[in-house]
């Protein structure tokens, strides 16, 4: 099929995965407002056309965390992404490096991080959630150490994992044992590329990071349960401490959706924080990430960094995101839909389609660099 845009990968990804994965990836958490409200929020900002104001020189680098960066976006951190296509994390974190941007391994994804080390040319972003077993949060903040990873994004809400109805209906979820395994293989068995690509190919499947304390189990029910018996509930502001003792690069906060959370960020020392709401995935009838973006800049952007997700599908959603306080914008479901359709070679492709359009976008709002997009790219009221 043509690729022309990010709902192109969608399709395509949807006609190549099996679909406990499909859903998995495109879902959001109980009635799914949050996850619609993502893209039709941020849709709607309007953008305030310029002309005549040469434009014939355009940058679109930016610099965060003391890195300079060809374009003002990252790859987010997304839970087992490497099952898209074989040792997928690999693939990605390779198309990243060649658009000079950051990638960022999530915790749970499905290749371990030593493996991303040895497939990376330069450091990349490590996402850390804080788990029942300090040990173990340990163990990995010194592997993301010897990896010289160069930020480390601290996910703060998923206390609890989401209740996502659609990874029930498909079988990722509830059915466990024999019964599961059977139904989420029926489904593989109708997308044989897939099969053969990531099931048979794609071995080892050990579940990344998870792998040493999941002790051989390699059922993705074995996963799920092993997210609901160890995500901490009792996570507060104290644990900024203990990773703050293991870690002593760039600290990015990932989840703040209130402008009291982002000030309690500041006040206690992050570099950074990512505006989310995990893609919708999480406390569903939560604002979307558009609407919350311009309180938080208003109260932090001038003491820390302020990077957002949520909803973005296009170089002109990365500009909305700039303009409403961003200073960076993280792809999530659109890279994974990306690897799924074409794997490392569809993940360049559509990081070269968000340049393209951010180009286009940037030429007609009038500003030739990152530092210009403000809300005065917006139309107001």
């Amino acid at each position: 099929m043509i690729i022309a845009n990010i709902a192109d990968y969608r399709t395509a990804a949807r006609r190549r995965l099996p679909r406990f994965l499909f859903e998995y990836i495109d879902g959001g958490s109980y009635a799914e407002v949050t996850l619609r409200r993502n893209v039709d929020d941020l849709s709607r900002v309007a953008l305030r056309q310029r002309v005549m104001r040469d434009m014939s020189a355009l940058d679109l680098s930016t610099e965060l965390f003391g890195q300079n960066w060809a374009l003002p976006v990252a790859l987010a951190p997304i839970g087992l992404a490497g099952l898209n296509a074989r040792r997928g994390e690999c693939q990605a974190v390779r198309a990243a490096e060649a658009m000079g941007i950051p990638f960022t391994l999530s915790t749970v994804g499905a290749c371990p991080i030593e493996e991303i080390s040895a497939a990376a040319c330069k450091p990349f972003w490590f996402q850390l959630y804080m788990v029942r077993d300090r040990d173990f949060v340990r163990d990995l903040l010194a592997k993301a150490v010897q990896a010289q990873c160069n930020a480390l994004v601290f996910t703060v809400d998923m206390p609890v994992p989401g209740s996502r109805y659609r990874d029930y209906h498909t079988g990722l979820a509830g059915a466990g044992g024999m019964k599961g395994a059977l139904w989420r293989g029926a489904q593989a068995i109708t997308k044989p590329h897939w099969a053969w690509d990531v099931g048979i190919m794609g071995r080892p499947h050990t579940l990344g990071n998870v792998a040493p304390v999941l002790k051989g189990k390699t059922g993705t029910e074995d996963f799920f349960k092993w997210m609901r018996d160890n995500f901490d509930p009792s996570i507060s502001w104290r644990d900024l401490d203990f990773i703050r003792s293991e870690w002593k690069g760039p600290l990015i906060i990932k989840g703040i959706l209130d402008p009291a959370d982002a000030r309690e960020a500041a006040a206690l020392g992050s570099d950074g924080i990512i505006v989310s709401n995990h893609g919708g995935r999480q406390l569903d009838g939560v604002p979307s990430t558009a609407c919350a973006l311009p309180a938080i800049a208003d109260a932090v952007g001038d003491r820390l960094t302020i990077l957002a997700d949520g909803g973005v599908r296009s170089g002109l959603d990365v500009l909305r995101m700039l303009a409403l306080g961003a200073k960076g914008v993280l792809l999530g479901r659109a890279w994974v839909w990306a690897l799924a359709a074409g794997g490392e070679a569809g993940v360049t492709r559509m990081l070269r389609l968000i340049e393209a359009e951010m180009r286009v976008a940037m030429t007609l709002t009038g500003t030739c660099s990152i530092s210009e997009i403000s809300r005065d790219c917006l139309v107001q009221g």
